[in-house]
């Protein structure tokens, strides 16, 4: 039988009061058996049903799973035989491709309401590849040994719960104990919660709208936010810190956003100089090839972000730099990359199959370039301003105002036309 049909439906309503679900675990069972049955143990006790998946390729599983290792080397092409005698570092790549689409299966087919893993940093690798292809708002936990540390690799773009295990997921003990079962209560929580249903009201009908923002831009952000919210349209922010960016490029890509208020295209200049904020050479395209109305400022591409001061490239330690927080340390751009930030702007708005209204804030792009403060630095902002007016396409409409980027007419003006340009798409 079809490894999907031999489990069955879901979505069954147990007792009363909670709707039961089913949870994916999915892991090495010979090395972290009796930790899943645990976990699995304290899912089942709170009215839900699991599926374990075994992702292991060494030892002998210790818990007997209803996906089976051969099942999920199979779905990447392989036999556990082969896998056994390759490289660990090759058999956890075809684990995690043979589970990644299984996981995704299971999903399309509505056999699972959410998924959780325990492991080390191989297990937290293959696990947290197939969470990855699971949509944004479908319940992730991942008990990690590797989740106090770097989770960029793991997280990418996705809303995976990453949970320090603080010891080796190794025994159940006093502390394991009370740990994996915090993450058995956590994923139990979020398949069990639905948004408020003040929440969920005619969301359909609102126009979803996407926008960036920095700490440096957040006046406008906010304000353009409000007045979008004001005229009918739910607003979601994304933090401009590389991932943000991702976040919204991916989300546009699947159709999930209507229209775009990219005022915070700050990514950019840490892609170009090769700062630690870089959403990778994509960032701007995602919104033009799905033709959906933007409006397009120059938020933050005064700056290029690092760590703390310490971290700083030895390279760019006589620039002009700024120590934004502890953890922050911002430098100037300079004319040079800002004639090349120019240019790559105009080049990527230049490929929009939408409507496109761009916005200039001469008074400075962030709010620390303006008079006084440390980043002010007119004749950059202008070699920005005329090579990106230079290079766009004649059918662009630039609108140059007398602004700071964060002051209210500059937002109320790029609000105003976005909305103008979501009602001119409805007509059309």
């Amino acid at each position: 039988m079809h490894v999907i049909e031999a489990l069955g439906g879901n979505r069954a309503f147990k007792g009363c009061d909670v709707m039961e679900r089913t949870i994916a675990l999915l892991g090495t069972l010979d090395t972290k058996g009796k930790e899943f049955a645990y976990v699995k143990a304290i899912i089942e006790k709170r009215g839900h049903k699991t599926v374990l998946i075994d992702a292991g390729t060494m030892g002998s599983p210790s818990v007997k799973a209803d996906i089976t290792r051969e099942q999920v080397a199979a779905k990447a092409g392989y036999s556990i035989d082969e896998l056994n005698r390759a490289d660990r570092g090759v058999a956890i790549e075809a684990m995690a491709k043979g589970a990644t689409l299984l996981v995704q299966e299971l999903y399309e087919n509505g056999k699972i309401d959410g998924i959780i893993s325990l492991g080390g940093s191989g297990g937290t690798s293959l696990a947290t590849a197939a969470m990855r292809a699971l949509p944004v708002g479908f319940p992730k936990v991942m008990v990690s040994t590797m989740a106090s540390g770097d989770t960029r690799p793991y997280v990418g773009i996705k809303d995976i719960t990453m949970m320090y295990s603080v010891i080796d997921i190794s025994g159940i003990n006093r502390l394991s104990s009370r740990i994996l079962a915090n993450a058995a209560g956590a994923i139990c929580g979020m398949v069990e919660a639905e948004p408020l249903e003040v929440a969920k009201q005619d969301q359909s009908e609102k126009p979803l709208v996407g926008a960036t923002m920095f700490g440096l831009t957040t006046p406008c952000v906010e304000k353009v936010r409000s007045i979008l919210e004001d005229n009918g349209c739910e607003v979601l922010v994304f933090h401009a810190t590389g991932t943000g960016g991702m976040a919204m490029e991916s989300l546009i890509e699947s159709g999930f956003i209507d229209a775009v208020a990219d005022i915070t295209t700050t990514e950019w200049a840490d892609e170009l100089v090769g700062g630690v904020l870089s959403a990778g050479p994509t960032r701007l395209d995602a919104a033009g090839k799905m033709g959906i109305p933007q409006v397009v400022s120059v938020g933050a591409l005064d700056m290029v972000n690092f760590g703390p001061m310490d971290t700083v490239p030895e390279k760019f330690r006589s620039r002009k730099l700024h120590v934004h927080n502890p953890t922050v340390t911002l430098m100037r751009t300079t004319l040079e990359e800002n004639r090349r930030l120019g240019e790559i702007l105009a080049e990527k708005l230049n490929k929009a199959k939408g409507p496109v209204i761009v916005f200039l804030p001469l008074k400075g792009v962030s709010g620390i370039d303006k008079e006084g403060m440390p980043f002010f630095d007119p004749e950059a902002d202008k070699v920005l301003f005329e090579t990106l007016k230079k290079n766009l396409d004649p059918r662009i409409e630039v609108r140059e105002l007398n602004y700071n980027i964060n002051d209210p007419e500059f937002a109320e003006a790029m609000a105003e036309a976005l909305l103008q340009l979501i009602r001119n798409s409805k007509v059309n």
